[in-house]
């Protein structure tokens, strides 16, 4: 079974940066994408942004557009989030999630996920 272990969160002042590392084991053979997500108490998971394994596909929300940038490590079975300018709205636990590839683009929507990670807290504020 495929397992997915992210790290990176923290407590950052707005407009500072983060970078996500979601990292698979176990049967790595059993995603075609990665995608990140994130949920804030009361609210939906939402979907941030997304990347094919081979990185050649990407998509991001029109929320961090120009702000998140995702990237993915093919040796290692990574999956990065670079997430700069970073505004208090971006509070939130993030969680990457393998996802899928449709229509040639990788999925956002949570009925497109199959294996989770934990889950890091990310705190933007001053």
């Amino acid at each position: 079974q495929l397992q997915l272990v992210e790290s990176g969160g923290g407590l950052v002042q707005p407009g500072g940066s983060l970078r996500l590392s979601c990292k698979a084991t176990g049967f790595t053979l059993d995603y075609s994408a990665v995608g990140w997500f994130r949920q804030t108490p009361g609210k939906e998971r939402e979907g941030v942004s997304c990347i094919s394994r081979a990185g050649t596909i990407t998509d991001v929300a029109d929320s961090v557009k120009g702000r998140f940038t995702m990237s993915v490590d093919i040796a290692d079975n990574a999956a990065y989030l670079q997430m700069d300018n970073l505004q208090a709205d971006d509070t939130a636990v993030y969680y990457c999630a393998t996802t899928a590839i449709s229509l040639g683009r990788c999925g956002l929507s949570l009925n497109q996920t199959k294996y989770w990670g934990q889950g890091v807290q990310v705190t933007v504020s001053s």
